[in-house]
């Protein structure tokens, strides 16, 4: 026993020695990340189809702790736990998977519910893996946002375990399941539980998001009323988007009483977005129904996406629309939000910053409630502006279109998220160290992010992947898939950022 304690001490200085040098990674590092990818790479990928079956998003008639889909999400994590040899607590909206018993801890933070899917935008059910329409590549909902990397880190704690290799921190894979809803439960947990002192996200992006945009959000509802009763024409609907993190990729309007004149010209403004399908159909009643269909993708990267949204109200700028509630949403759109993704066109609100870049501007959805509508603008604001000079100047913007115009919103809401920035963390230096070593981009550094995680509820923590840089990020969008080559690289750089991190 004396002699093995010995070996493990001068293993641990091993492993910890090596972290400063430049785009290099421990031996035992590199060797135990390619035993994983080696041993675990067929399991991994059984275990996410396993994980991506179960439907787990909200659901307002029912609550996550009643949802079958949660409770049997939860019973498959605890089995794969317990038969790869690895701890599991069930915390009810937070479970864990450890490995180690150090009283230190390393903390590894991410969900396993996700975004509701629409299925006749899937060539296969987005709830069931799909490695076959597209070679090289595993698509399904949750399959990078965020199943793939629990499956990833499951196996890349099993690894780790089967060498033996020691470590200087307990390994806690903390796996929330309201993320992309409710945040509320998370917050009450970490009150009392002992949060480690090393946290690291892997929701995001690679090599390292050292920085957030803050989640905010614009709702302004419009109040229907009688329009049309002289024959003109006037839109009668308006409508779009599936859920409030996704640039929305149909959107459908109706024109009533509609003129030869007038379709035409909305034909002719729709011919010009090149990057929207377009589809009008004449009704017997004497009104045409247009619908667009853009291109779905996470609010917090809008330039990757097209916005059917926006895209319709474009094509409907022809007419000056009577107020009514669809009418007004879309002079509401066109005026003050625009094509854009930058806000230049509301008041004064746009802005940037160095690092984080500029606030992103994007609307996620119209949504009819009792006699009026309501449109999501979704703003992901960086750190330069502060939240009280930021809301009045969309609330200023707001009010003085309503002048101009001379409508009376029925009700404008504004939220404004807390941007997040970490400047000190001691793990970021052998982070892009692990992910420079893998990736062979010798120049990577610090990133900022549009989105959200939940990074920001924890001590000096950071986000390390799953998705590489210049790529798009498909979470929310109607095709999420994680390549089978970045699975097997997360694989290998999970494990790797566990050992060397894990002995820090």
């Amino acid at each position: 026993m004396k002699i093995r304690s010995l070996l493990n001490r001068v293993a641990a200085v091993l492993l910890c020695a090596p972290v400063l040098a430049a785009a290099d990674v421990s031996p035992v590092a590199q060797n135990t990340a390619d035993y994983a990818v080696e041993t675990y790479e067929a399991a991994m990928t059984d275990t996410l189809a396993e994980l991506v079956h179960y439907k787990t998003f909200a659901r307002e008639d029912l609550p996550l702790e009643k949802n079958p889909e949660f409770t049997g999400f939860k019973e498959a994590l605890r089995d794969k736990a317990i038969e790869l040899g690895l701890e599991y607590e069930d915390h009810g909206h937070v479970v864990i998977v450890a490995l180690g018993d150090a009283e230190d801890k390393l903390g590894i933070v991410t969900h396993g519910d996700v975004q509701p899917a629409d299925p006749s935008k899937w060539q296969k059910s987005p709830f069931e893996l799909d490695g076959d329409s597209e070679p090289g590549k595993l698509i399904a909902r949750g399959s990078e946002d965020d199943k793939g990397p629990i499956a990833t880190a499951l196996y890349a704690m099993k690894a780790i375990d089967d060498k033996g290799v020691p470590l200087k921190r307990r390994i806690e894979l903390i796996v929330y399941l309201a993320e992309e809803s409710d945040w509320g439960p998370l917050r009450e947990f970490l009150k009392s539980y002992p949060i480690p002192a090393y946290n690291i996200t892997i929701d995001a992006n690679y090599p390292v998001v050292t920085a957030e945009k803050g989640w905010s959000e614009v709702r302004v509802t419009a109040a229907d009323s009688p329009v049309g009763s002289d024959g003109e024409p006037y839109l009668s609907e308006f409508r779009g988007g599936y859920f409030r993190s996704q640039v929305p990729d149909e959107a459908r309007a109706t024109v009533a009483n509609i003129t030869p004149a007038l379709e035409k010209a909305i034909r002719a403004r729709a011919a010009q977005h090149g990057d929207v399908r377009y589809e009008f159909a004449a009704r017997n009643d004497g009104s045409l129904a247009v619908t667009a269909r853009g291109k779905a993708t996470h609010s917090s990267e809008p330039q990757h996406g097209v916005n059917a949204i926006a895209f319709l109200a474009n094509a409907l700028a022809v007419h000056r629309w009577p107020a009514n509630a669809a009418g007004t949403t879309a002079r509401y759109l066109n005026d003050l939000v625009g094509t854009g993704i930058l806000a230049e066109q509301f008041g004064d609100i746009a802005y940037k910053d160095d690092f984080m870049g500029p606030m992103t501007s994007t609307v996620t959805m119209v949504k009819a409630g009792d006699n009026a509508l309501t449109s999501y603008l979704n703003l992901r604001r960086p750190t330069g502006k502060s939240a009280g000079r930021l809301d009045r100047e969309i609330r200023a913007a707001l009010a003085q279109w309503q002048r101009d115009n001379e409508i009376e919103l029925a009700q404008v809401e504004v939220d404004l998220g807390t941007p997040y920035r970490v400047e000190d963390a001691m793990h970021v230096a052998p982070l892009l160290q692990v992910f420079r070593h893998f990736s062979g981009i010798e120049d990577a550094g610090p990133v900022a992010i549009g989105g959200s995680t939940n990074a920001k509820l924890l001590p000096h923590a950071v986000s390390f992947g799953p998705s590489m840089p210049g790529k798009a990020y498909t979470g929310h969008s109607e095709h999420e898939f994680l390549t089978v080559e970045q699975f097997r690289l997360n694989l290998q750089m999970y494990t790797a950022m566990m050992i060397e991190i894990g002995n820090l």
